[in-house]
């Protein structure tokens, strides 16, 4: 009997992540592809890869079994069995739930669902004692936390961006010179999310100094090497934009005026009062060509500008696709290893050990779940809710990194999912309560909503047929 929970507990597992990879992970690649910096072929692939590589070599080895204290561990003492039955509807409520909101295109928080199907269990095992209320109220505040703070940073970095680069005289200049600045602060920003989360799973015990120093090298490195990169950019672009119409003819449209100006100083009447008249027409043709130079020429340095944050929101979208394979693949693989442990030795333990195939099986089931049905999610990050150019989308995710780290230092609980979406619409309503599909944010928002509920009343239906096969 134990042989066939363990292989209908793993099938279950990787069913799991397979629905993390179509929602978590698809979320998280949303902004890149909405805002074109990555084709949605070539996000699934750079995903695949550092999702995985950050699950397998650095995703964590050791699974708190009681999920941060939700429920109490001595429920479980005399029968260890039940919370083996109860990691599986966990497992397969969170699944369930995570395909559904994946069909609809709906970015929900994993760690909720799960919280909410452990919720559900400990409720049916034993009753509202058995839940510590407080812990789950500490995570319920993040739904509204997590996107406020995301929201704020989102849209004060996107208007910095557009204050100190896209109004200014010389737009690409002004990119130049402040994208060595933005390149170490995402890069430093990023790799304290790595150190401080990735390399805690190596057992490094690095102190909080060493980290900082860590990060800081990085950036800083990534600022030169940008630094380098921008200096080949000629500094002006604009004098490389070819003319509207020619100079010849805007030469005859000046020489034109002045005539008609000498015609109208020389004449009186009627004829004065018509040469006026052309000479405003050709007055208005001459500052029409001149805006439409301008236009263009501004045109084409804002197409370069974008260009230039296509690569910084790539090398974001990478570093926090590593990071997010490094931590939230426990989503999957914690009630997982709890439950084969228990099989395997019969004892609750708090920390339950995490075999490396294990790892690797939530690595391949996010990437085949993200390959497969990650565009539903990735559709609606990044085109549904608003509009998005690469500058925006920069602007999104490295407001949604800054939080997380923000919040991970001062101890507030977060979710990266209500994070992101939340700096999305912080950057849409930069440019106006228009620029909000409110139907795309409203359905989200019932999403998130009904996740920990609905969680609950999935594993209270699974649990207890679970229960009565298997007991």
């Amino acid at each position: 009997m134990d042989t066939i929970l363990i292989v209908v507990i793993l099938c279950t597992g990787f069913y799991t992540a397979w629905n993390i990879g179509a929602n978590d992970v698809a979320n998280a690649m949303g902004t890149s592809v909405g805002s074109g910096a990555l084709t949605l072929r070539r996000a699934v692939i750079i995903a695949a890869v550092l999702e995985f590589s950050g699950a397998f070599f650095f995703g964590s080895h050791v699974s708190q079994t009681m999920q941060s204290g939700i429920i109490n561990a001595d429920l479980f003492v005399n029968n260890p069995k039940i919370l083996v039955f109860g990691m599986w509807a966990s497992l397969a409520s969170a699944g369930i739930w995570l395909q559904i909101a994946s069909y609809y295109g709906w970015p929900v928080s994993t760690t909720h669902t799960i919280v909410g199907a452990i919720i559900g269990f400990g409720l049916a095992l034993g009753g509202m004692e058995a839940i510590y209320w407080r812990s789950v109220g500490f995570i319920v505040s993040s739904w509204l936390l997590s996107p406020l703070l995301g929201g704020l940073l989102g849209y004060f970095l996107f208007n910095i961006i557009r204050k100190n680069i896209f109004y200014t005289l010389n737009p690409l200049e002004s990119a130049r010179r402040i994208t060595p600045w933005l390149v170490f602060s995402v890069l430093f920003v990023l790799a304290l999310i790595f150190v401080f989360e990735g390399l805690r799973n190596l057992n490094l015990h690095l102190s909080t100094t060493q980290n900082v120093a860590i990060a800081f090298a990085i950036g800083l490195i990534g600022a030169l090497v940008s630094y380098f990169l921008m200096s080949r950019i000629p500094p002006s672009q604009r004098e490389l934009i070819g003319p509207v119409v020619s100079d010849e003819v805007q030469n005859s449209l000046e020489r034109a005026l002045k005539h008609l100006n000498r015609v109208q100083a020389g004449t009186s009447g009627d004829m004065k009062y018509h040469v006026g008249l052309l000479a405003e027409e050709v007055n208005s043709v001459i500052k029409s060509v001149e805006q439409k130079q301008n236009v263009a020429a501004s045109h084409s340095e804002y197409q370069k500008v974008e260009k230039i944050f296509g690569y910084l929101q790539i090398m974001s979208a990478c570093m926090m696709a590593f990071a997010h394979g490094a931590n939230d693949v426990a989503n999957a693989i914690g009630p997982l290893s709890a439950a084969l442990a228990i099989l395997t030795t019969g004892i609750v333990a708090v920390g339950a050990p995490v075999p490396t195939w294990v790892l690797a099986l939530g690595g391949i089931g996010i990437v085949m779940g993200l390959a497969m049905w990650g565009w539903r999610v990735i559709d609606t990050v990044g085109k549904k809710i608003t509009e998005l150019t690469p500058s925006r989308g920069f602007a999104a995710e490295f407001g949604a990194a800054l939080t997380i780290v923000l919040a991970s230092r001062l101890g507030l609980p977060i979710s990266t999912t209500h994070t992101l979406v939340g700096a999305v619409l912080g950057v849409g309503l930069a440019r106006g309560l228009g620029a909000i599909s409110l139907t795309t944010t409203r359905d989200i928002c019932i999403s998130w909503i009904i996740t920990v509920p609905l969680g609950a009343i999935l594993a209270i239906a699974l649990f207890y047929p679970i229960y009565a096969i298997f007991a």
